[in-house]
Formats: structure tokens, sequence, C-alpha cells
């Protein structure tokens, strides 16, 4: 173990200085690594160098939530003028965070990474007879993806990325960016591809990945590396992106199809879901398949931080020793957002008081301290391993990308615009099952009928019901910036969102050392 972790040390430092080079600075050469791709170790090394990058960049500055959540959505900053600039999309003020979260070296880094991985895998089998052909295609399929993942994650930040598929043996070169259209396209392919080869869980006697995977066991590897069922609801997400609902419906249905009998997922339940050691805990002792792809932050392993999860953001007192919170939600919009009776996610009547069980002073809906100045978006509060210790500001939550309920509500989405509404309120309604819930929100003395269904006169038309629900359900999980945007694509009739869509202002502005760096380069009209 320790000459693994020896190996990943090395292969990120490698990277990092490749990545350095790629599209901003002349052509130049990488480390040599003759000595690295020889063993079954090293081979692992790489792939777990690979996944290691995609957090980090992912988690960088907070990154994650800042583009999907902070970006003109429902947080709101108390103190923090860099997130006040981001809030009201101004994302040409000069705060180093909105700098370095316009440049996407990081993600080329994953991209590098992939592709000297992709390149040089072949050597470890040829080399080392324990490196079986499964393994290799196994780990080929995993690698593809997440390089394609790092591209759509791109894509939605800046438009038109250079496409770069070779590490050219180590030497690099200036690249224009590549239209995101072609770029899409080649995302969409590779995941297809590399969804066929993946298994649906790991070590679990799978027919595409029998055995051991690397002589750990399945509760090593669950929720740790992505699965057939993770990479079909991501292909969901890239067809949403692109207004391919028709692809949306074929790859939902591949997960809502097999998740109960061969993937080990379920629904998420209330409490699970907003409790300190709940689903966004990532536990080495038990299953973590509701994790359909993310990347944990697992307190045995030493990885939490105080940076890099949403708790960093969003916790204050009285949660943790924390004075102010960096965002929050105000009360106004949070009445406006939770309206329906009977939501255990949060519910509060006249008199102030909030119809949620409490644990040490949080708590177990999505906000604490409401009644004070800056209520605090407790939903997630993942500290240390998964409990609530206001003494402690380290955080160990998942960065979770997608989970069954967003492949649900993906699928109602599909059906709405392809006019099946029958089928779009089934699917809408499996989510608002889960939490309005009666049972669930234990309130005393409850009438059957509160429990509130999809009703077109009190909930509006079903697609603004589905985003709404969205915007509910994944508070505080990176969504919120790309719902908006595909919801205002499907309506058409916000001129100010649209004239933002058709000029190129959903984008980020792409950083100025980058431009500086790399001739090739043109910013984004919108930002010019």
């Amino acid at each position: 173990m320790k000459k693994i972790i020896l190996l990943s040390l090395i292969f990120f430092t490698l990277i990092a200085d490749s990545c350095k080079k790629t599209l901003d600075v002349n052509s130049s050469r990488v480390v040599n690594e003759t000595n690295y791709w020889n063993t079954l170790e090293d081979a692992r090394a790489g792939i777990m160098g690979v996944y290691g990058l995609t957090r980090a960049a992912l988690a960088d500055n907070n990154g994650h939530w800042i583009y999907g959540d902070v970006r003109m959505g429902n947080f709101d900053s108390p103190i923090r003028q860099d997130l006040k600039a981001v809030i009201a999309n101004n994302l040409n003020a000069s705060y180093p965070v909105i700098n370095q979260l316009s440049n996407w070296r990081r993600f080329y880094a994953i991209v590098n990474a992939a592709n000297i991985f992709l390149e040089r895998i072949g050597e470890v089998k040829a080399k080392d007879p324990r490196y079986t052909p499964n393994n290799m295609n196994v780990d080929v399929a995993q690698v593809r993806f997440l390089r394609a993942f790092a591209y759509f994650y791109m894509v939605r930040i800046w438009g038109d990325v250079p496409l770069i598929l070779s590490s050219r043996d180590g030497t690099f070169e200036n690249r224009p960016r590549t239209d995101q259209n072609a770029v899409l396209v080649y995302v969409q392919s590779e995941m297809e591809t590399a969804a066929l080869v993946l298994p649906y869980l790991y070590s679990n006697q799978d027919l595409q990945q029998p055995g051991l995977y690397y002589n750990q066991s399945r509760t090593r590897w669950s929720g740790a590396l992505v699965t057939k069922l993770g990479a079909y609801s991501m292909l969901a997400h890239v067809a949403a992106w692109q207004g391919k609902y028709v692809d949306v419906i074929r790859y939902t249905k591949i997960v809502l199809t097999d998740y109960n009998t061969k993937g080990g997922l379920s629904y998420t339940g209330t409490g699970t879901l907003t409790s300190p050691g709940g689903l966004f805990y990532t536990n080495t002792n038990n299953l973590n398949d509701n994790h359909l792809f993310g990347f944990g932050f697992v307190w045995d392993y030493q990885d939490a931080s105080f940076t890099g999860n949403i708790e960093s953001l969003t916790l204050a007192a009285p949660v943790v020793n924390k004075n102010v919170p960096d965002i929050y939600v105000p009360k106004d919009s949070i009445l406006s957002i939770f309206k329906e009776p009977n939501d255990a996610r949060f519910q509060i009547d006249t008199t102030g008081t909030t119809y949620t069980d409490s644990q040490n002073g949080t708590s177990r809906g999505y906000f604490a301290n409401y009644l004070g100045k800056y209520p605090i978006f407790a939903k997630i509060k993942v500290i240390m391993g998964g409990d609530i210790d206001p003494s402690f500001r380290l955080f160990s939550s998942t960065i979770l990308l997608t989970r069954l309920e967003d492949v649900t509500l993906l699928r109602a989405e599909a059906y709405a615009v392809l006019g099946e509404t029958a089928l779009a309120i089934i699917d809408l309604n499996t989510i608002r099952q889960l939490r309005y819930n009666i049972d669930q929100v234990g309130i005393q003395n409850a009438s059957a009928n509160d429990y509130l269904a999809y009703d077109a006169t009190r909930n509006g038309p079903v697609i603004e019901a589905i985003f709404k629900e969205r915007q509910k359900e994944f508070m505080g999980e990176g969504h919120h910036f790309y719902d908006r945007v595909r919801y205002e694509k499907i309506k058409q009739n916000n001129p100010q969102f649209m004239q933002l869509i058709n000029s190129g202002g959903i984008y980020w502005p792409i950083s100025r050392d980058l431009l500086a760096q790399n001739p090739l380069l043109t910013q984004n009209s919108y930002w010019k």
C-alpha cells in the first residue's frame, strides 16, 4: 500500500508538470516515465491518479458549488464580495477566486493524465502477467469515461474548448478551441463505449469484472468508482444538455430498470438525505451504492478537508464554530421555494416552528438557525467521521454528481418535453412521495389529505413542477445553474435569460492567464 501511495504521488507530480505545458506554453517535454509503466501497482496508481485529479478539479476553490449553485442561484453571500460577483454573474470582476475558476488547467490535468494512461497502459499488460486483459479493459473504460466527463464538465462551463486526445509522447502544443457540439458528440460516444464495458458493481462477481478488483472487497469500491449505471446516469445529463430527450429516456430507462436488481441502489429517505452519517457520508464499513457517480472524501482514509466541501461555504453557528456562513439561502427564498405543506425537507408554521426533528442543535431537514439572521443550509453536514461537533470544521462529504432521484427527475423532464405527460407525472410523484410522506415528516395529527401528489391547479404545468422539485431536491449539490439553463431553453419565455444564452453569457470567461499564454485561444464573446 505504501508503494502505491508513493507511486500515486509521483504520478500526480508528472501530470501536474505536463498539464502546465498543455495549451498555454510552447512545446516542451514532461519528466521521463521510463520506470513507471511496468507493474500492476503502476496501473492502479495511474488510474487512481486520474480519479484523484478529477476530484481535485471539482473541489478546488469549491468550484463545483460556485459553478453550479452559487452562480445566479438560490444562495446569497453575507460578506464575500467575490461570491457576490458570481451570484450577480459579474464574472469579469477582479478577484483571485473568479480568475482561478476561469482557468481550465486543472481539468486538462485530468485529460492529460487520461491520455498518458491510455497510451502507456499496454506496457503494463505486456510486462506483468498479473495484469489481466479483463483488468485492463475495465481500467481503460473508466479512464475513457473520466476523460469524457472532464470534457462535458468543461463544455458546460466554457462552451467551446480544445479537444485533445493524445499526449503526443509528452510533447505539447497550443491548440485552438473546438466547437462544443463536436466535443459533446465525442463525449456521448466515449461514455457509451465505456458504459458497455463497465461493471454494475466491482468485486461482486460481475460478468464484466469477475473476482476482486485490485484485491479489494466490494465495500472498498462501492461509491468510489464509476459503474455501468453511473455512466448511463451521466449520459442522461449529456443528452439533456444537448436537448436530446429521446436519448435521455433511453439512458435513464437502463438505470431505472436495473437499479435494484443489478446496481444495489435504492431511493433515499429524507432522514438519510440530511443525516450527518447519511447519503453524503462515505462510510468504508457500509455500501455507498447510492452514490451513482461521485467523489468521496473518506474520513477513514484521512481525506477530510477544511475546504473543497460545500460545508466550508454553508455551515456556521450553531452547527460549527464559525460566526457567519460564506453563503446562505435568504428566508424569503426559503419560503417561496418550500411552500407546500408536509415537505420533510423544510416546513415552518406561522409561529416560526419548524416541523423537523433536531439533533445536536441542527435540523434534520435542510436548514438550521432559521430564526437567526442567517439561516444555515445544513442539508449536507458531514463533519469529520459523520458526527456533529461544533468545535471542528473538518469536512468529509461526497461530491455527488448524480443519484437515483436525479435520474428519475431527468426522465420526468424528458417525458414532459416529449409530450408524455402522464408518464412524467408518475416519475415526478415517485420523488414527491419520498419527500411529502407524512410518516417521514412526523407531524402529529396530520391528515392523509395533507400529502400532495402533483396537481396541475396547485403546482402549475408539469415541466415547471419538475424543475421546482429539482430545485428543492438537489439544492447544494451543484445542479441548479445547469438546470436553469435547460429550463429556460425549454420554456423560452424569459427574454433576458434567453439573451444570456444566445450571447454566450451562460459560459464563464476564459482566464486572462490562458489567453496571454496561448495566442490561438479566443475569449467568449460575451466577456470581451
